[in-house]
């Protein structure tokens, strides 16, 4: 990983972390904690994820945030893991890991991050295109899951070409470090043989972002 990467990983935490404290200044935060959890709610309802829980499912949020699903996973135990989970703490009221007795928070980098833990379902969403080091990570999610279990990932995905190879250039999108399209990430994922495609929803049409979801089993053999 270049350097180059490294500084604008950096520097997309540092205005995450500004993105929220702005986003959040003006909600209260009861109403937003309900109005959150009944999104999550919704977003598992809409992907069929549902299916894939239960009582005795273990549970990672991958790039959690302050407000990820870990909300809506109450009946699971879940590992949720954000490199900016002590900052968010300390500069959110909207966040108290107190708030979710039934999640393990890890304040790392998901590429610093280890577990001797297989989990059932893995949700990285909002979140592949925030990471340090893009193909690690990806990797590291899917030896990450018990066999039999699924990786539910939500992602924006560039419309039009033209826009994705100029935010590549310039910082028209400077939160996320990696810019990539939906042939991109369909096509990437493909290279492990281990995962197979159960469903991919388009949840959202934006004018330069679409937001899809994959989800992906990993095979038992």
């Amino acid at each position: 990983m270049t350097i180059f990467n490294t500084l604008k990983w950096r520097l997309a935490q540092f205005l995450e972390l500004l993105w929220w404290k702005r986003y959040l200044t003006k909600k209260e935060v009861k109403e937003y904690a309900i109005w959150k959890k009944e999104y999550w709610n919704s977003f598992i309802i809409k992907t069929g994820v549902g299916e894939y829980l239960n009582k005795d499912t273990l549970a990672l949020d991958v790039g959690c945030g302050p407000a990820g699903i870990f909300i809506s996973l109450n009946e699971q135990q879940v590992v949720a893991v954000d490199p900016l989970i002590s900052s968010y703490e300390s500069n959110l009221e909207h966040f108290k890991r107190s708030n979710y007795p039934n999640v393990s928070f890890v304040s790392k980098a998901f590429e610093d991050f280890e577990t001797e833990k297989d989990f059932d379902v893995i949700f990285c969403l909002n979140a592949v295109n925030h990471f340090r080091d893009f193909r690690f990570s990806i990797e590291k999610l899917q030896a990450m899951l018990n066999k039999g279990g699924v990786l539910v990932l939500s992602i924006d995905v560039h419309r039009f070409l033209f826009f994705k190879h100029l935010f590549r250039i310039i910082p028209g999108d400077a939160l996320h470090p990696h810019q990539h399209s939906r042939s991109d990430y369909i096509g990437f994922m493909k290279s492990f043989s281990s995962l197979g495609l159960l469903s991919h929803q388009v949840l959202n049409r934006g004018n330069i972002f679409n937001y899809e979801v994959l989800i992906y089993r990993k095979r038992k053999k």
